[in-house]
C-alpha cells in the first residue's frame, strides 16, 4: 500500500469534467491511462492522446490494468446530467458504485478502477461514491478529501463569477490575480421578505455541512456503512437544530417562525431564483416562481412515478405508527417505538434508507418531498428540465421551502416525542450539584455577544475546467461573531469529587410578538452551543470554556479544507480529518441578533455523568462536532436522548423556563448585538 498512490487518487478530484488523462494537480501530473481505459469515443486516437498529454507532464502516474466489474446501470446517468441522492434510481446506482470501490483489494486496484470509472460515470456521482468509499475503507481513512466546494464551486457560487474567473485566468498572471468578490445580495432584492435570511440559507459552509453530513450518513451502500449508531435519531436531531437555528435567525430579523408546509395541494407562496449554473450539466439551475403547486410526478427517465396520494398514504401510516406506538416490519412483525430507541426507528423510516423496517409500507416521504418540490416546474419532463436546488443535498438549504418542508418533518418527530413520558425532577436533577452563576465574557464585556460581517477568500481553481492553471480566489461575505468564553460557577456538595456533563443551550427570550414564551414552545427554540465533560471537586468550582471548542462546530479552515494546506501531520489526527469535515460552521455558531441588541437566554445544565456515560475510548478520534455528526466508528458519545433536556414535553405544572429549572441548571440573560460593518478578509494561504 503506497501513500503516493493515495495522493494520486486525490488528484482525480481536480477539474472534474476533464478526462483523467489530462494534467491534474498543481504539478500538472498526468495519469498513464491504459489504452483500453480510454473512453470509447477517443479509443481510435488513444496513443496520440496518451503521448500528447504525457509530454506536458512533470509527473507520470502509472495506472495498472485490472479486471473492471461491469458498471451496468451506473452508466445510465449521463455525464452531462445532474445527480441527486434523493432520487431512488440515483441512490441505487450510487450504492452500487460505492460497493465496487469498497470491493477493491488494494489501494492500487482502487486507483485503477477510479481512473476507469472517472471518465465514464457522471462527475457528481463519481465524486460522491468515491468520497463515501474513501471515508469508510480501512486502508484509505487517512486520506484528506478536498472540500466539495473546491471540486464543484458551481453549486455554491454566483454564476456570474465564472465568466470573470475565466477572464482573470486568461489575462492576469497568476501572482497578480485579485480575489473576485461575490455580492452579498445576488439572488433577490429587499422586495422579497425571505431574502433577509439569504445570509443564512446561502452560506457556503452551511450548505457544505449539509452535503458532508449526507456523505458520512449515506442512505444506500453496504450495510456496515449505512448502519451507524443512532443514525435515524441523528437525522432527526441535526435537522431539528437546523430548524431551531433558522427560526432564531428569523426572530433576529423581525420575522415570524417558519410555517410548516402542511397543505400539499396549496400554492407555495415563496419563489426562489438560485442564480447558479451547473458547470457539469451545462444548464442553469431552474427557478421556482411564486405560487406554484405540487403535481403528480411522471419522470420516466428518472424512473419516478409518484402521486401526491402516495405521500398522503405514507404520512398517514407514519402517524398511525406514532399513535399506536408500534411499526410493522416487512415480515408483518410489530416493532415497538420504545422510549429511547423509538426515535431512531422513526428517523430511519422518515428519511428512508436501507435501515427502514418496511420501505414498501412506510415509503420514502422525506426524500420524495424534496423531489416533488424540486420538479414543481416540470413534473412530467415535457420541457426536459432537471430538478431545482431542493433536489440536491449540496444546494437544498438555499431554498426557503427547505425550511417549511423540514418544519413539517420536525413536527412529525415532535408528535412522537410528545407521546413519551415527561422527564421527572429526578431525571433532570444532579444531587448535590448547584449552578450558582453563569456568564459570557467577550471583548471585555459581560453577557454581550457582538456579531458582524466578515469577508473571506477561498480558492476554487480545482473545480474550474479551463486553461491556464493557477489559483482563482473568490471573496464572499458571511456572518461572524466575536469569540467569547463561558464562566460557570458550581458548588459540589455531593460528598466527594464528581464528574458531570456540561450542556449549554441558548434561545430567544421572547417570541415574535414580544411576549415571554410558554416553555412548551420555547423548548424547540433552544440551539445547542456546547457539551463537554467536567470534573468537579468537593465545594466551589469555576468552569471556563472557549466558544471555539464547541461540540457542534468545525473551524472555518476545515469547512474549506484544501488537500495541500491546513492538514494534520499524519497519525490518528490525519485518519480522522475527513470525518471532521462534518460539522456546523464555527462562524455561524451564534445567530445574528439585532442592532439594538436581541435579548436571549443562555441555559447551562450539569447533568449526572453516571447517566450520560458511554464507556468507550475516543482517543485520537474526531469529535469536534460530535453533537451533530457523532464520532467515527464509535457509539454516539452521550447515552441521553439527543436534545436532552429539551426533547420532551414538560412535566405537569411547568409553563415557563424558570419553573422547569432544577438546582443543577441556571439561566442567564445575554444580548446579541449586530453591527452592520464588514471586516477585512481572512489572510489567504
Amino acid at each position: 500500500m503506497s501513500s503516493a498512490t493515495k495522493k494520486n487518487i486525490l488528484k482525480l478530484y481536480d477539474r472534474p469534467k476533464e478526462f483523467s488523462f489530462m494534467p491534474k494537480g498543481d504539478n500538472n501530473a498526468v495519469f498513464d491511462v491504459p489504452p483500453e481505459y480510454i473512453p470509447e469515443e477517443y479509443k481510435n486516437i488513444a496513443t496520440q492522446i496518451v503521448s500528447r498529454f504525457g509530454e506536458e507532464a512533470s509527473e507520470r502516474i502509472q495506472v495498472s490494468t485490472i479486471s473492471i466489474p461491469p458498471l451496468g446501470d451506473i452508466l445510465e446517468l449521463r455525464r452531462d446530467e445532474n445527480f441527486s441522492l434523493f432520487i431512488p434510481k440515483h441512490r441505487r446506482i450510487a450504492g452500487r458504485l460505492i460497493n465496487i470501490y469498497l470491493g477493491m483489494r488494494s489501494v492500487d486496484d482502487l486507483l485503477s478502477v477510479a481512473v476507469y470509472t472517472r471518465d465514464r460515470v457522471n462527475p457528481y456521482l463519481f465524486n460522491y461514491a468515491l468520497s463515501v468509499a474513501l471515508l469508510h475503507r480501512p486502508d484509505t481513512q487517512d486520506m484528506d478529501l478536498p472540500s466539495f466546494v473546491r471540486s464543484f464551486p458551481d453549486k455554491y457560487i454566483d454564476s456570474k463569477v465564472f465568466a470573470k474567473a475565466r477572464e482573470e485566468a486568461n489575462v492576469v498572471p497568476e501572482g497578480s490575480r485579485m480575489p473576485i468578490e461575490i455580492q452579498k445580495d445576488y439572488t433577490a432584492s429587499d422586495l422579497e421578505v425571505e431574502h433577509r435570511l439569504a445570509y443564512f440559507r446561502e452560506d457556503i459552509a452551511i450548505n457544505l455541512h449539509h452535503w458532508h453530513w449526507h456523505l458520512v450518513y449515506p442512505f444506500e451502500a453496504a450495510m456496515e456503512i449505512v448502519n451507524k449508531n443512532r443514525r435515524g435519531e441523528l437525522f432527526y436531531y441535526m435537522h431539528q437544530q437546523v430548524m431551531a437555528r433558522y427560526n432564531f435567525e428569523r426572530l433576529s430579523n423581525k420575522m415570524k417562525r417558519v410555517e410548516r408546509f402542511i397543505d400539499w395541494t396549496s400554492e407555495i407562496s415563496e419563489a426562489y431564483f438560485p442564480k447558479l449554473d451547473s458547470l457539469v450539466a451545462s444548464r442553469s439551475w431552474p427557478a421556482r416562481v411564486a405560487n406554484q403547486k405540487l403535481s403528480n410526478l411522471r419522470r420516466e427517465t428518472d424512473q419516478i412515478t409518484i402521486d401526491l396520494d402516495d405521500m398522503v398514504r405514507w404520512r398517514d401510516r407514519i402517524y398511525a405508527a406514532i399513535n399506536s406506538g408500534v411499526v410493522r416490519n416487512a415480515q408483518g412483525q410489530d416493532i415497538p417505538l420504545t422510549e429511547f430507541e423509538g426515535i431512531d426507528v422513526l428517523g430511519n423510516i422518515i428519511e428512508s434508507s436501507i435501515l427502514s423496517p418496511n420501505r414498501e409500507f412506510y415509503g420514502d416521504m422525506h426524500n420524495m418531498g424534496h423531489i416533488m418540490i424540486s420538479y414543481i416546474h416540470d413534473p412530467d419532463h415535457r420541457h426536459l428540465e432537471s430538478f431545482g436546488v431542493m433536489g440536491d443535498s449540496a444546494t437544498a438549504m438555499r431554498d426557503p421551502i427547505f425550511y417549511r418542508w423540514h418544519a413539517y418533518i420536525d413536527d412529525i418527530f415532535q408528535r412522537f416525542k410528545s407521546t413519551l413520558p415527561r422527564y421527572t425532577v429526578a431525571q433532570l436533577n444532579n444531587p448535590g450539584i448547584t449552578v450558582n452563576e453563569v456568564s459570557i465574557e467577550s471583548g471585555g464585556k459581560r453577557n454581550n455577544i457582538q456579531t458582524f460581517w466578515q469577508q473571506s477568500d477561498v480558492d476554487l481553481s480545482r473545480g474550474m475546467d479551463f486553461q491556464p492553471r493557477g489559483a482563482v480566489f473568490v471573496r464572499f461575505t458571511h456572518l461572524q461573531h466575536q469569540e467569547f468564553n463561558y464562566r460557570i460557577v458550581v458548588n459540589n456538595q455531593s460528598g466527594g469529587a464528581k464528574q458531570a456533563t456540561c450542556r449549554i443551550f441558548m434561545a430567544p427570550k421572547y417570541d415574535e410578538r414580544g411576549n415571554p414564551w410558554l416553555f412548551r414552545d420555547q423548548k424547540n427554540m433552544f440551539i445547542e452551543l456546547d457539551k463537554f465533560k467536567v470534573n468537579l471537586k468537593q465545594g466551589p468550582n469555576t468552569i471556563t470554556q472557549a466558544s471555539t471548542k464547541s461540540s457542534v462546530t468545525i473551524p472555518f479552515e476545515r469547512s474549506f479544507r484544501d488537500v495541500d494546506t491546513n492538514r494534520p501531520q499524519g497519525g490518528d489526527a490525519l485518519a480522522q480529518f475527513n470525518f471532521c469535515g462534518c460539522g456546523w460552521p464555527q462562524h455561524m455558531l451564534v445567530p445574528m441578533g439585532s442592532p439594538e441588541g436581541m435579548e436571549c437566554q443562555l441555559f447551562v445544565m450539569l447533568s449526572n455523568y453516571d447517566d450520560d456515560r458511554i464507556d468507550q475510548s475516543t482517543e485520537g478520534t474526531c469529535n469536534d462536532a460530535d453533537s451533530f455528526c457523532g464520532i467515527k466508528d464509535r457509539l454516539y458519545p452521550d447515552r441521553r436522548s439527543m436534545g436532552y433536556p429539551f426533547d420532551r414535553q414538560p412535566r405537569d405544572g411547568v409553563d415557563t423556563l424558570q419553573q422547569f429549572l432544577t438546582p443543577n441548571m441556571r439561566v442567564q440573560d445575554v444580548v446579541i448585538k449586530f453591527t452592520n460593518r464588514v471586516f477585512r478578509p481572512r489572510q489567504r494561504n
